[in-house]
């Protein structure tokens, strides 16, 4: 990707394939479904195979050499230089219980590294888009259109921190959640993807997960970094297809690191 149109181009395809899927994942939402535990005890319903079914195909016509990751039928192509990222529904236990806080998830990864990424919310009608491309000097968030920043707060006494829940947390990380719980001002579960939202606009400071898969992190990073902010692993490295699904998002670099030590303090 050298180019700014390039990069452009990619995003707008992104927004479009949202465009695209939104009807398709409202037309199942609040509809009694029938729903199955996937291998991992995470549950999956007809909305999310139709919604990734269709974000395939625009992917296959439009840009046939690009790889697809997707959360319900796997991976094809993943050492091409393009990537995408797929997951139809953020939140399904959400969706599935008529929660409107769920969400489709893509991202585009340029060898690796994830440059655009799109959070729809498609129940609110709201969007976030993340571009944070090196090579073409374009770094930018965009909620529903107008440029977003995250917040200028940078004590964790004065901080936000959320969680999807305290579920995702073995003993030994929900003992490091609850270091950083006590540190900050406010903690809240529920968020799924839409926490990420939250602080790419800047409404919220920090997010802590664990037991991600690559389609849950990897399109909400470009929107957290190109908003301001900073999300790596809990050891602080960069997120990619390899990491392990443990995320530590701040409004900015200096939240980030006290956040970091909060957590890894013996």
């Amino acid at each position: 990707m050298s180019s700014v149109p390039a990069v452009a181009e990619y995003a707008a395809f992104a927004a479009s394939m949202a465009d695209a899927v939104r009807p398709l994942s409202l037309g199942w939402f609040r509809r009694r479904l029938a729903v199955d535990d996937k291998a991992d005890e995470s549950p999956v319903t007809i909305a999310d195979r139709e919604v990734e079914t269709a974000l395939r195909a625009q992917i296959a016509a439009r840009y046939p050499s690009h790889g697809i990751w997707g959360e319900e039928f796997g991976k094809r192509g993943v050492d091409a230089e393009f990537v995408w990222s797929v997951d139809p529904i953020d939140g399904t236990r959400s969706f599935i219980t008529g929660h409107p806080l769920w969400g489709t998830l893509l991202a585009l990864l340029h060898h690796g590294k994830p440059v655009v990424g799109l959070i729809d919310i498609p129940a609110t009608g709201e969007r976030w888009i993340g571009v944070n491309d090196a090579a073409s000097g374009v770094c930018e968030a965009r909620f529903d259109g107008a440029l977003c920043a995250t917040s200028p707060v940078t004590v964790l006494a004065d901080a936000t921190v959320y969680a999807t829940s305290p579920d995702i947390f073995d003993a030994a990380e929900y003992a490091q959640f609850e270091r950083l719980t006590k540190a900050v001002s406010r903690r809240r579960f529920g968020g799924d993807c839409y926490a990420y939202g939250l602080l790419a606009s800047g409404h919220i400071e920090l997010v802590m997960e664990a037991g991600l898969q690559t389609y849950d992190y990897l399109a909400v990073a470009p929107v957290v970094e190109a908003a301001g902010g900073v999300i790596t692993d809990w050891e602080g490295q960069p997120l990619t297809l390899t990491s392990q699904g443990r995320v530590l998002a701040a409004a900015n670099a200096e939240l980030h690191a006290a956040a970091l030590a909060c957590i890894r303090a013996s």
